[in-house]
């Protein structure tokens, strides 16, 4: 959820994808610590958000324990609140409503999550991600997409689709 300006848009996460620790040639840790990836090797809890390409901003949770990098890659969400906002940031019609949060980049610009949310405390704040107690879903577990190296983990998850949202 992300509340800015009096505003607030939410989702449901039904897409993401782990990257966990300098092992992981995926990892943007890989490398060791520099500035850019600092946040991942901070306490968990916190956004890393950084500039995919040049061109998307892309929103991850840290999972790890402080100095162990780690962090989940939100990849997609089920539109809850604000949608008519994020067809606006989005410039999509209402029949498009499947498309809004659907794929990291477009997410980041449904929620307008940029930059200033790096390192954001996602227990509280403009930012969070919380349980609203909605009912358990199956989830299908595939490798990573998107990326070329570490693709054979099965790190990425998915919901299953509710009738309700497909």
């Amino acid at each position: 959820m992300h509340t800015g300006r009096g505003r607030r848009t939410s989702g449901i996460i039904v897409e993401v994808e782990a990257y966990i620790g300098e092992d992981d040639p995926a990892c943007h840790a890989a490398p060791g610590p520099t500035r850019r990836n600092a946040p991942l090797y901070g306490p968990p809890g916190r956004a890393y958000v950084y500039l995919n390409y040049g061109i998307h901003y892309l929103v991850n949770a840290v999972t790890e324990r402080e100095g162990f990098p780690a962090a989940v890659l939100i990849r997609a969400l089920e539109p809850l609140e604000g949608i008519r906002l994020m067809r606006r940031r989005r410039g999509l019609a209402a029949d498009a409503d499947a498309r809004l949060c659907s794929g990291p980049g477009n997410l980041t610009v449904a929620l307008a999550i940029g930059p200033g949310h790096n390192q954001a405390d996602l227990t509280r704040g403009p930012l969070t991600i919380e349980d609203q107690g909605l009912p358990a879903r199956d989830v299908i577990w595939t490798p990573r997409i998107g990326i070329r190296v570490g693709t054979r983990r099965p790190w990425r998850c998915v919901a299953k689709p509710t009738s309700s949202y497909s």
